[in-house]
């Protein structure tokens, strides 16, 4: 199995697309999804942001109060980092259960969507591919400014507060343009999983895998016929 790391911009399609690659059947993991989970009370990355960042940063029930947190860390570097070496780990391994969870259910890939895939680069490492979802600025600005009801300098600033698409495409290995009609977008999904679906990466891990299972079994087998004492 092998990693696909998936991301976009802000009113580029990125959630439409994955809607499609689920509805195809693909794996996916939603990284926000579980930066949200392991902040929750009771984990380890709670109790080390209150530790770190005081009991002010939580809301009446315990929760983080992500708009509090948020404030407190913009345009400070060094708490921002010290924000990311709590949270990162802890998100590393949940996506890893995730990961290998999809992995014994006979997944040939899995799908991480990653808004800040390029951004940080923490997880690039870990993507045999890269996916982009893509539309050119003049549309992802309209497309903004009507799903939002912005005006166009509100949307400009939040687009501007993002790195550019165009610089996400140039390093990414695969592009979706959703600049057009959403028939185009479709097919160029349903396109790409089957290219990932045909590609035969997925094969030296499992048989790696399968590999170490059947060297296990095979010590196990020989420890119990030729070590423990017959009945």
């Amino acid at each position: 199995m092998f990693l696909v790391g998936l991301t976009g911009g802000i009113a580029s399609g990125k959630s439409s697309v994955i809607q499609v690659f689920q509805q195809l059947g693909c794996a996916v993991i939603d990284v926000d999804v579980i930066a949200r989970h392991v902040v929750q009370p009771g984990y380890p990355a709670h109790r080390r942001i209150v530790e770190a960042f005081g009991t002010e940063v939580l809301l009446e029930n315990g929760d983080i109060n992500r708009k509090v947190l948020g404030d407190l860390i913009f345009n400070q570097p060094d708490r921002r980092h010290l924000l990311n070496t709590i949270t990162h780990p802890e998100i590393r391994k949940e996506m890893m259960k995730e990961t290998f969870k999809y992995f014994l259910r006979g997944y040939r890939y899995v799908i991480l969507d990653i808004p800040l895939l390029f951004e940080t680069k923490k997880l690039l490492k870990y993507m045999k591919h890269t996916v982009v979802v893509y539309c050119d600025r003049d549309t992802q600005l309209a497309r903004l400014m009507k799903r939002n009801n912005l005006n166009q300098e509100d949307a400009e600033a939040r687009i501007k507060a993002q790195l550019p698409l165009k610089d996400k495409a140039r390093m990414a290995d695969h592009i979706l343009d959703n600049s057009g009609e959403w028939s185009i977008t479709k097919r160029q999904v349903i396109l790409l999983h089957a290219q990932l679906e045909r590609s035969l990466e997925y094969l030296p891990l499992r048989l790696g895998v399968l590999t170490g299972l059947a060297g296990i079994a095979s010590l196990l087998y020989l420890f119990t016929r030729y070590l423990l004492p017959s009945p």
